[in-house]
């Protein structure tokens, strides 16, 4: 069975064009599929609800194309059934190209773009115009009352069939009701830190110049600004000695005051030269929606500020043979990923460094990148009109199969770099850290929690972490980097199934061991039982 678009576009002169350009039988697939998708489900229905407008072709007698765009509120194109949509045509320039189109040859093209999240929607359909005399009803179900334009008549269509594109080449659009949702957390954490410097102001109080109570001690000896929300920083040991070796990939558990007071610990990690014993180097990203860390680094973190922290750790080390290293970093994970290239750089090592940001202005250290490593360096960009984006894909599949890749950043990255390795047999050569705390999802759920030990329970809100949820409670759970990297908060679970998100436990830690990382794991059942 094929998929009903492949059948409408894949003619003859079509796949001859695939054949000579190589990629033919990667779309033999859409004849062979089992899902013709021609019949809308949910997934497309609550898509096409969301839209404020689509791009419309429709054929003329003479043969030439005619592409529309159709705007209205959201929601005024409506699915009437799995194979039926349609909507109000409002009165436009009227030179009616698309409904004369319609008339005479009912085949139409759609497409449905979400610009803001990088996806569309395509469908084929047989559409016809109906006028109010010859049904009233319809139109009625078709009108938006809230929005005053005049309706002259409807536009119905037969679906024929549908595809799902994929998102490369699509540049983020925002409407002003999306960048409104942006600007106004913004505002509020501004009159917030407003009225918080006006507080600390009117107290007399001012940044502390010691944090922490770790066993190393550091001076913070300088400061740079990367980027606008980059700052690089510079320790050094209090007291002038050498300071504790550390091979690449390692991070710090450094103190940060949180807006509440409270001192905690994040971690960072290091992304000077091992070789370099004087001073350490880390660079901290200010997420303005994060749980107060790099505010708090930003905000506190002055030449002078003394830092009782803990020694160097690694969670994410290279490997020590001869193999050829691919770097691939994202954001703010270049910080270890250029420690890795230092280290192999000095050791005579082959690597490649593989670098993708939003933009050039948001890319830290590319004139220092560019300057170490020349042509081993290759930079990317997702946004703005330099963009190229990072083809993983390639990348990976013509890598030698021993070569080790390591990821670090985003998410999305870490997810695709995972998924193509494992598409082309290399998953076991992936070694990842992830910056940032996983987000959210809109399917979380408020938890049951079971203290074995304590014999108390505890409800997780679905908004709020197991570790929040615990430390609210005064259970006093051990942790650290708060973003599932570094294991330290890993309980044992008794009952229940976990929701693992972490990127530190192994699969025999998760399975055998029972454990999960409370900070970012949840549950796929209503309770768990831990051993606390």
């Amino acid at each position: 069975m094929a998929r009903a678009f492949a059948e409408i576009t894949f003619t003859p002169s079509v796949k001859a064009a695939q054949a000579r350009h190589g990629s033919r039988a990667a779309n033999t697939g859409f004849e062979h599929a089992e899902d013709r998708r021609d019949v809308l489900t949910s997934r497309e229905a609550e898509f096409i609800h969301a839209r404020d407008g689509f791009y419309q072709a429709s054929v003329s007698e003479t043969g030439w194309p005619y592409v529309q765009f159709r705007g209205g509120p959201k929601g005024f194109l409506k699915v009437l059934d799995e194979k039926t949509v349609g909507y109000a045509d409002f009165r436009g320039n009227v030179q009616y190209i698309s409904t004369g189109n319609i008339d005479a040859d009912g085949r139409v093209a759609l497409i449905l773009m979400d610009y803001p999240n990088r996806r569309r929607l395509k469908l084929w359909a047989r559409a016809r115009i109906v006028h109010e005399d010859e049904d009233p009803g319809l139109l009625a179900r078709l009108e938006v009352p809230t929005y005053r334009a005049r309706v002259e008549r409807a536009v119905v269509m037969t679906v024929e069939a549908f595809d799902w594109n994929c998102p490369q080449h699509i540049t983020p659009r925002f409407t002003e009701e999306e960048i409104e949702g942006f600007v106004q957390p913004l505002r509020t954490r501004l009159e917030r830190l407003s009225a918080e410097k006006d507080a600390l102001k009117s107290a007399g109080t001012v940044p502390p110049t010691t944090l922490g109570s770790g066993p190393l001690e550091l001076v913070v000896a300088g400061i740079r600004q990367l980027t606008p929300r980059i700052r690089a920083y510079e320790l050094r040991s209090s007291d002038g000695c050498l300071l504790p070796p550390w091979t690449a990939g390692a991070h710090l558990a450094l103190p940060v005051r949180l807006p509440n007071g409270s001192q905690e610990t994040r971690t960072y990690s290091l992304m000077g030269d091992p070789a370099d014993r004087e001073a350490y180097e880390i660079a901290v990203l200010r997420d303005d929606q994060g749980t107060g860390g790099s505010l708090s680094v930003h905000r506190d973190f002055a030449v002078g500020t003394v830092l009782h922290c803990g020694r160097p750790e690694n969670l994410f080390a290279l490997h020590e043979d001869s193999r050829l290293s691919i770097l691939v970093a994202g954001g703010i994970g270049i910080t270890p990923l250029r420690a890795m290239a230092l280290s192999l750089q000095a050791k005579g090592r082959p690597f490649e460094l593989h670098y993708v940001a939003k933009t050039p202005a948001e890319m830290a250290l590319r004139s220092d990148l560019e300057r170490r490593f020349g042509h081993r360096l290759k930079t990317y960009f997702s946004r703005g009109q330099e963009a190229k984006p990072l083809p993983v894909h390639a990348l990976i599949a013509r890598i030698p199969a021993d070569s080790v890749v390591y990821a670090c950043g985003p998410a999305g990255l870490i997810d695709s770099v995972r998924q193509n390795a494992a598409y082309l047999g290399l998953g076991n050569q992936v070694r990842f850290e992830l910056f940032g705390v996983p987000a959210p999802r809109a399917s979380d759920r408020s938890i049951e929690l079971r203290l074995a030990r304590s014999d108390r329970t505890i409800e997780v809100a679905a908004d709020e972490t197991i570790l929040d949820a615990l430390v609210r409670a005064g259970a006093n759970p051990g942790y650290s980097c708060r973003a599932g990297r570094c294991g330290t908060c890993a309980v044992k679970v008794l009952e229940g199934v976990p929701d693992h998100r972490d990127s530190t436990l192994s699969e025999a830690e998760r399975s055998r061991a029972g454990l999960m990382c409370i900070c970012v794991s949840r549950a796929e059942s209503e309770y768990l039982v831990l051993d606390l």
